[in-house]
């Protein structure tokens, strides 16, 4: 990878309090977007995006989609919105920013890995102490 590239990370995130996945994706293409969300996203689910032209395609497979014209300011329409996505990013920039001050590319999935586990166990604190209890007995992680 080059060093001046940013890597891309690429999340999905079920309204209310549904799962969120999320990760380092190698670019933003069509054919990568579509397929992760093909993926992880059941047939006949309606998508919210922004316009980000890569989704186009969405439009004509399985999904229903609802977009979010950033570049003109509008953040929410009818039932759409990408807010909550971009609110976990906020808060995993900021953690990089004051905590760490920098993550390089090749262990960036691992900060990404803790901030999705953090969200989708944000209502079970007790759960997520008790995994990471059992995470301790666990071999190390090897990088590759």
């Amino acid at each position: 990878m080059n060093p001046r590239t940013r890597p891309i990370v690429f999340g999905m995130v079920e309204r209310g309090d549904g799962v969120m996945r999320a990760g380092p994706i190698p670019n933003t293409k069509t054919e990568t977007l579509t397929a992760i969300v093909a993926g992880n996203v059941a047939p006949g689910t309606t998508l919210s995006t922004d316009e980000w032209p890569a989704y186009k395609d969405l439009d004509y497979g399985p999904y229903e989609r609802g977009t979010v014209i950033h570049h003109i300011e509008q953040w929410v329409d009818g039932i759409h919105h990408t807010n909550t996505i971009e609110g976990h990013w906020s808060l995993l920039k900021r953690a990089i920013a004051g905590t760490h001050t920098h993550v390089s590319a090749k262990h960036l999935w691992k900060y990404v890995a803790e901030f999705t586990y953090r969200r989708n166990m944000r209502h079970s604190h007790w759960l997520m102490f008790d995994h990471l209890l059992v995470s301790v007995s666990r071999p190390r992680l090897q990088d590759a």
